[in-house]
């Protein structure tokens, strides 16, 4: 299970380092409030609220080293636990 566990946080780690590769900056945008009752009409004032997240030069290249690596961690662990 744990070996499993080890591979998916690797490759999540890994794509995560190659979409951060092949992108410039993500911008994030606030989700809008839930709908209101009819009584209260007035528009939220922060609803186009929007957040910008430029990745460093060093950023994709560290997050897929550090997938591989704990994809090839999970390749060398034992199926079975020792004590057992």
């Amino acid at each position: 299970m744990s070996r499993a566990f080890f591979f998916a946080v690797g490759l999540y780690v890994l794509f995560l380092g190659v979409e951060c590769l092949c992108v410039q900056k993500f911008i994030l945008r606030a989700r809008p409030p839930a709908a209101n009752p009819p009584a209260a009409t007035a528009p939220a004032a922060n609803s186009s609220a929007r957040v910008t997240i430029t990745p460093a030069p060093w950023t994709p290249w560290s997050l897929m080293s550090t997938g591989a690596v704990v994809c090839l961690y999970s390749f060398t662990m034992s199926e079975k636990p020792a004590g057992k």
